[in-house]
């Protein structure tokens, strides 16, 4: 079942992201798709700040391609795979360590082979002023947390 939300503002879109840090769990990937500005890293931040501190910085990591946080239970990863040349180049990125913790991966395409088969893919559209949020679950377990959520 996917789940669709129309969030109004970036305020709206970090609300989201906040949410959804109360039902990940350790070894989760979400995969964030859209258009640039659509608002990945907007609803990351969200995420991040919820688990974290609502000061902690969380920049986009277009140039550097992972940032990683230290939250109360497991660590988080952030991907931007955008300037990413080969699948491969992930693990250079840490992208093993992820399973003791959560991914969180703009650009999932381009993990190629290692993106995997259970994970939460959220797709962000801009309409006009605000967005759409489509989140659409991989695998059964996925499936009852999102079956559970509440935005």
């Amino acid at each position: 079942m996917t789940l669709t939300f129309d969030l109004a503002d970036d305020a709206a879109t970090q609300a989201l992201g906040a949410a959804l840090g109360g039902v990940l769990a350790r070894g989760d990937v979400v995969a964030l798709r859209g258009d640039l500005g659509a608002g990945k890293t907007t609803l990351v931040r969200g995420l991040i700040r919820a688990l974290t501190t609502p000061e902690e910085e969380v920049p986009s990591p277009t140039y550097t391609l992972v940032q990683s946080y230290d939250g109360p239970d497991f660590a988080f990863w952030h991907f931007d795979l955008y300037r990413l040349n080969a699948p491969d180049e992930l693990h250079e990125l840490g992208w093993d360590e992820t399973q003791e913790g959560v991914a969180l991966i703009e650009w999932p395409d381009r993990a190629g082979r290692h993106l995997p088969a259970y994970r939460l893919e959220i797709d962000l559209e801009i309409l006009g002023e605000q967005r759409r949020a489509r989140l659409e679950p991989f695998g059964e377990d996925w499936q009852k947390r999102l079956d559970e959520f509440r935005f």
